[in-house]
């Protein structure tokens, strides 16, 4: 039996880091110190609480319905089931060749049904660029609607945004979230799984109210 491979599909979120410009960086502290929480404790024992502000898009996250629709579900209501364990399938995609929109062409002939759809465009090379912020790949209207209609459980893109960003209708989010289809946003390693025959992982935190947030997203092979 083949050994099972993790792979780590997320970045890391750190002090100051800007995920998506205008929107304000995690400021990461001390809640209480090590060397503060000596007073508490018995001799030589102590213990370190972190403190996080930040906003819900940051790093590597999830999109729930709840983050496009105010009647959509949010993260709390999302099963384990649309989140962990997804049979996973990614789409090479060429920046360089093919230019930055992703159409349904890339998705034909694909069996997408109830699985995690992750678009490989390399992208992630530019994270914490200026580089990545400016002329990013992203999906097509025609390309959501297809992955809709064929039955895709999540889709994920190792981006900036899976929508085009200077198209304010933000079409992608709007099909796919309008359907109860997960979005997973700036992914990173796509290109260290195979093309299909491994399961995905991208659970947040079970908030109430809450539309996104930052998710360990991963890829199990074997």
């Amino acid at each position: 039996m083949a050994e099972r491979r993790f792979i780590d599909l997320s970045h890391t979120v750190e002090d100051g880091l800007i995920t998506y410009k205008g929107l304000p960086a995690p400021i990461i502290c001390d809640y209480l110190s090590r060397e503060a929480s000596r007073a508490h404790y018995a001799a030589d024992t102590e213990f370190h609480i972190g403190k996080i502000e930040m906003v819900a898009n940051t790093g590597t996250y999830l999109d729930a319905p709840f983050h496009r629709f105010a009647d959509g579900k949010d993260l709390s209501e999302l099963p384990l089931t649309a989140l962990a364990d997804l049979d996973g399938v990614v789409v090479r995609f060429g920046v360089e060749a093919q230019g930055r929109a992703v159409g349904k062409a890339c998705f034909e002939g694909l069996d997408v049904a109830g699985k995690a759809v992750l678009v490989h465009t390399g992208w992630s090379r530019h994270w914490k660029t200026g580089a990545y912020f400016e002329g990013h790949p992203f999906l097509t209207e025609g390309a959501a609607r297809y992955l809709r209609d064929a039955g895709a459980a999540l889709v994920g893109i190792d981006a900036l945004n899976i929508d085009d960003t200077d198209d304010g209708r933000r079409p992608v989010h709007t099909v796919l979230l309008g359907a109860e289809i997960l979005v997973v946003e700036h992914l990173t390693n796509l290109d260290r799984l195979p093309d299909a025959g491994f399961r995905f992982y991208a659970v947040p935190v079970k908030v109430k109210a809450f539309g996104t947030f930052p998710v360990r997203a991963f890829g199990v092979v074997g």
